[in-house]
């Protein structure tokens, strides 16, 4: 008998779909309005804007050496589908470019609605058992290993980012970003519990 809690292979790769092509659409606001984001993503921002490189190849090579912590820390589900979801990202970002122009778009509501629509992307990724790679699972390998507490790596990990951006991209542009980040982190921080979330 299954359990009806689990998610299916249909259901994961829905889930992995929705949140590499809403992660991409967030990348396209992103770089349309010259901000930045923390974490490998936006490491990977940061060099393609001081670079000319796309972001799409630059964050899949990042997040290849994150791949075998992923395995021993995660196990080979989590792995598979993670660079099942940063492959898409890695694609679809530079495919979309080409099929959404914006007229208009406000930075700071780009900012929030870059927060939004990657929030939602994030949600769906965990919930299937994936991420983005990347920081977080050192975070999480240094949290086991030293004791360290993994929001705080990340945190000390976006801090330098946020601190070299101001070295790439205009002060203002930096300012605005650092909406976007706290969006992105409010979004999960409020919806991702799994004392309401069940379903495995």
């Amino acid at each position: 008998m299954t359990d009806a809690r689990r998610h299916s292979l249909i259901d994961d790769a829905q889930g992995i779909a929705y949140g590499a092509t809403m992660a991409a659409f967030g990348i396209v606001i992103l770089t349309h309005l010259g901000l930045v984001t923390g974490q490998t993503a936006g490491l990977a921002v940061l060099i393609s804007y001081a670079t000319g490189w796309n972001f799409g190849p630059v964050f899949f090579a990042i997040n290849l050496p994150f791949y075998l912590l992923g395995y021993l820390r995660m196990g080979p589900g989590f792995t598979v589908k993670t660079f099942l979801a940063v492959g898409l990202l890695s694609a679809l970002s530079l495919w979309l470019p080409g099929q959404v122009a914006f007229a208009t778009l406000n930075p700071w509501l780009g900012a929030v609605l870059f927060g939004f629509v990657s929030g939602s992307a994030l949600l769906a990724l965990f919930r299937h058992g994936a991420s983005l790679g990347g920081i977080g699972i050192v975070a999480v390998l240094l949290q086991d290993r030293l004791g360290w507490r993994a929001g705080w790596v990340q945190l000390a990990f976006d801090a330098v980012l946020f601190a070299v951006a101001f070295l790439v991209i205009e002060a203002r542009l930096v300012l605005i970003s650092f909406l976007g980040a706290l969006v992105v982190n409010l979004v999960i921080a409020i919806n991702h519990r799994r004392d309401r979330y069940v379903v495995a």
